[in-house]
């Protein structure tokens, strides 16, 4: 494969999948029973021994267990059930004599153990224990480790609460041989994703993978092949939305979220910057050729990632995924940390069109461009077997543009390439207004012309 811009579709469709976190901490179970009696001096002569080989304490004999919600223990906690036989722990009555109790500090074995339960205690677990004496030497134990319960949440405007407010929205787009993502843009159910990932749809249909777990079948709604747009539509009342951002207000070096399903792994996240705007870029085949005045990014974008959403610091969409520049050093490549996608803006007009009308429409000035001319600027070609160079009555011909004109500017921005230039043009809309200049045998005149419209 040559250089070059390569759509983003995903050979294999994605499937659905579930985790577990093996460990979320657990609530801490405490129980206190140390208004007890003490017990009859030979009470722990016939106590089993726990695991770790420490005589086992009886029921209630004082002894406070810190046990996560459904964990069978704690190490270093009294063992129950064991099973162990049981070992006498002083002679049999008179085999000898008994030495008079000893003082012990520390943790006596009719002690309390008191658990720091307060969600900012900033040394995690505290453990006070209760001398036998006069208690004129207090002793405490820290038990170094947060709550994990307090790490839950996250900032609204950190990398996982914005994915953690857009996720919900996203889906994983599948069709016969290829698969790719797409997001919610309203309650009853309209998605929006590009027109590569389901181009190849036919008689198997279209599914979507929500969020939530539920897999639905979609209608095609339309789709806009000049703006690798397309919308989908299932059927759901109840489907979280985005929210609309405005690429417009974005700046170089932003902080941006991209959201989908590369190569099939559902709902992956991956974070960077806006590495530049207005970034001209044509992706897809010769006879279904997308050009899209880009935003790029390196967040990673991959196959398999296209339609899905790129969102700002604030969670919302600014644009849709939908390209990556390659090597060529493969038939599918990766991310390169070139990711493009196409500005809200754009995508908001065609997809309101593609709802409205099953169709969309795109400016045109009416001219056939020379893709051989090998200069700067955008040649207009001559009269030839694919038609006129300049469409009879069309925006151009209306105002004096002639055959072998190079438009070399529009709007004041400079031209480099008959790319170039349609990308400029499809940034704005049929009836927009525009100055052009083109070369004329070395000389630069300036044109004004209203756009025309074609459908696709």
């Amino acid at each position: 494969m040559k250089a070059g811009w390569t759509g983003l579709g995903q050979t294999t469709s994605p499937e659905q999948r579930t985790s577990a976190d093996p460990w979320a901490g657990g609530a801490w179970q405490y129980s206190d029973e140390t208004s007890r009696a003490a017990p009859a001096a030979n009470a722990a002569a016939t106590r089993p021994l726990a695991a770790d080989g420490a005589a086992a304490p009886a029921a209630g004999d004082g002894w406070s267990r810190y046990v996560a919600a459904g964990s069978a223990g704690t190490a270093g906690s009294p063992a129950a059930g064991t099973g162990a036989p049981a070992v006498p722990l002083t002679p049999a009555d008179g085999a000898g004599h008994r030495r008079p109790p000893k003082k012990r500090r520390g943790l006596a074995t009719l002690g309390i153990l008191v658990l720091a339960l307060g969600a900012g205690a900033a040394g995690g677990l505290v453990a006070e224990s209760l001398d036998d004496d006069d208690g004129s030497r207090p002793g405490t134990v820290t038990v170094l480790g947060a709550d994990p319960a307090g790490l839950v949440e996250r900032p609204p405007e950190s990398i996982a609460g914005v994915a953690a407010s857009v996720l919900p929205s996203v889906v994983s787009v599948s069709v016969a041989d290829a698969g790719g993502s797409g997001f919610v843009i309203s309650e009853d159910g309209y998605v929006i994703t590009n027109n590569h990932v389901i181009a190849t749809a036919g008689e198997g249909g279209i599914e979507l993978a929500l969020f939530d777990g539920r897999r639905l079948e979609a209608e095609l709604v339309g789709t806009s092949p000049s703006y690798d747009i397309a919308v989908l539509r299932v059927d759901a009342d109840d489907l979280q939305p985005v929210v609309f951002g405005d690429s417009r207000s974005v700046a170089v070096g932003d902080p941006v979220v991209a959201i989908g399903s590369p190569l099939g792994l559902d709902a992956t996240v991956t974070s960077g910057i806006v590495s530049a705007l207005e970034r001209p870029v044509t992706a897809g085949g010769e006879d279904d050729q997308s050009y899209i005045n880009a935003l790029q990014t390196d967040a990673a974008i991959n196959p398999g990632n296209s339609g899905g959403p790129l969102v700002d610091s604030s969670g919302r969409v600014i644009g849709v995924n939908s390209a990556i520049a390659s090597l060529g050093m493969g038939e599918q490549a990766g991310s390169i940390g070139l990711g493009f996608a196409i500005p809200i803006e754009q995508v908001q007009r065609t997809a309101q069109q593609l709802i409205a009308d099953g169709e969309a429409v795109y400016p045109v000035m009416g001219v056939l461009l020379d893709n051989g001319f090998v200069g700067t600027g955008a040649r207009v070609a001559e009269d030839g077997t694919n038609g006129p160079g300049v469409t009879p009555g069309g925006p151009a011909d209306e105002v004096g543009i002639a055959s072998g004109d190079v438009v070399v500017e529009v709007d004041g921005e400079q031209v480099r390439t008959p790319a170039e230039l349609i990308v400029r043009l499809r940034a704005h809309q049929p009836g927009d207004e525009i100055t052009v200049v083109v070369d004329r045998d070395g000389e630069e005149l300036e044109f004004t012309l209203t756009l025309g419209s074609a459908v696709g």
